[in-house]
């Protein structure tokens, strides 16, 4: 089994939902979360607040990421999978799809010196 880490994007379709709405989202994911965890696929994860800083070349430290909401990255997972096909398919089980969110699928790479 590899590593892949699921990469949440936009879902702004969520930023409309009254607040019962986002409850039984909310749920959904953690009824996703509860899945995943039983099968030992889910590994680590968390959501991230729109709000941080960007560091770029010069040490220069602005405020940011800006993004466009359906960009806006909004949490993470790591998971276990055997592929990055397999990956793909438990990435189709996230909630957000429905609200136009999408998931950035991506290996992750483990260097044996460090």
């Amino acid at each position: 089994m590899k590593n892949f880490m699921l990469i949440f994007r936009g879902g702004s379709d969520a930023m409309k939902m009254s607040p019962e709405e986002s409850q039984q989202n909310m749920q959904q994911w953690f009824s996703w979360i509860g899945d995943l965890q039983s099968k030992g696929i889910y590994k680590a994860g968390e959501a991230l607040l729109p709000t941080g800083k960007t560091v770029k070349k010069g040490n220069v430290v602005t405020d940011g990421p800006y993004a466009e909401s359906k960009e806006m990255v909004g949490g993470f997972f790591i998971i276990n999978a055997a592929s990055i096909e397999e990956a793909s398919e438990i990435a189709k089980g996230c909630p957000d799809l429905r609200l136009d969110g999408t998931v950035e699928v991506r290996d992750v790479v483990v260097f044996d010196n460090m």
